[in-house]
C-alpha cells in the first residue's frame, strides 16, 4: 500500500477528514472529532497507528512483526502498523477495524447517523 492509497482509503469512511494538528507532516485521520489513524505519509517505512481492541492488540502483536504496540500512544489500545510488512487486504481491514471502534464510542444519534449503527 502506497502513502495516497493509505490516505485515500482512510478518508472512504463516512464523516473522515485529515487532519494536521501535531504539524504538517503527521496526517490525523479523525470522525467526527475522534481520532481513528495518526501517520507520517512521508515516513520511511510508512506505518500508521491504529486503535485496536485490547485483546486483539495483544494477539497481533504476537502473529505479526510489523505491528507493535502503539509508538507514543496508549499501548493497551493502540498499535502501530508497518505498513509494507502486512497484506493490503490487512492493512484496510486493521484501519476499518479502528475507525469502527472509535465510531462504536460515539453517542447513539452519531452512530446512526453515520450510518454503522
Amino acid at each position: 500500500m502506497t502513502p495516497e492509497q493509505l490516505r485515500a482509503f482512510c478518508l472512504e469512511f463516512n464523516a473522515a477528514t485529515e487532519e494536521f494538528p501535531f504539524g504538517p507532516e503527521t496526517s490525523v485521520f479523525k470522525v467526527l472529532g475522534k481520532m481513528f489513524a495518526l501517520t507520517a505519509l512521508d515516513g520511511k517505512p510508512l506505518t500508521v497507528n491504529l486503535k485496536c481492541d485490547p485483546d486483539d492488540a495483544v494477539r497481533l502483536r504476537g502473529e505479526h512483526a510489523a505491528i507493535v504496540p502503539g509508538w507514543h500512544m496508549n499501548k493497551r489500545h493502540w498499535n502501530t502498523v508497518d505498513v509494507a510488512g502486512l497484506p493490503d487486504r490487512l492493512v484496510r481491514e486493521l484501519i476499518e477495524d479502528s475507525y469502527d471502534l472509535v465510531v462504536a464510542g460515539l453517542p447513539k444519534a452519531e452512530r446512526l447517523r453515520l450510518d454503522r449503527a
